[in-house]
């Protein structure tokens, strides 16, 4: 089996009840947002150089996913780049706050622990188990 495939399916064992993952289709990608804004409040070559950090990753995991991830970072980083400096800290802080809140809330109602306590990963997972969704829609291989 291929590990992305074990990946997102050990994953999805704790995002099974349908109001968790419809927190979770909102929740994850606004938090790849918020880690994207509080690193561009310290230097947006950080959240660029972070960025391509995952990204590197996911090429390993799969190029389908890498190029899906490469298109949601881009628009997120122009979305940065279009906000000014001043703001991002206190907005991706607080939005960052308020979307675990609604994660913790999505697994409490799950009735299972967020994956990454078992391994980090999975804090880069949750946004290609978002994607995959999407993905099966459109009937494209990953």
């Amino acid at each position: 089996m291929r590990e992305v495939i074990r990946l997102l399916s050990h994953y999805a064992e704790s995002h099974r009840n349908p109001t968790n993952e419809k927190i979770h289709f909102v929740c994850v990608p606004v938090i790849v947002w918020t880690v994207l804004g509080l690193v561009w409040s310290i230097h947006p070559w950080a959240a660029y150089a972070g960025a391509a950090l995952a990204l590197i990753y996911y090429v390993t995991l799969s190029i389908p996913f890498a190029f899906g991830m490469t298109v949601m970072a881009s628009i997120m980083l122009l979305i940065l780049q279009n906000i000014p400096q001043a703001y991002v800290l206190p907005t991706a802080g607080a939005v960052f706050v308020i979307a675990w809140i609604g994660q913790f809330i999505g697994h409490k109602i799950e009735g299972k622990k967020p994956s990454f306590f078992e391994d980090v990963r999975y804090l880069l997972i949750g946004p290609l188990f978002v994607l995959s969704f999407l993905y099966r829609r459109l009937n494209i291989r990953y």
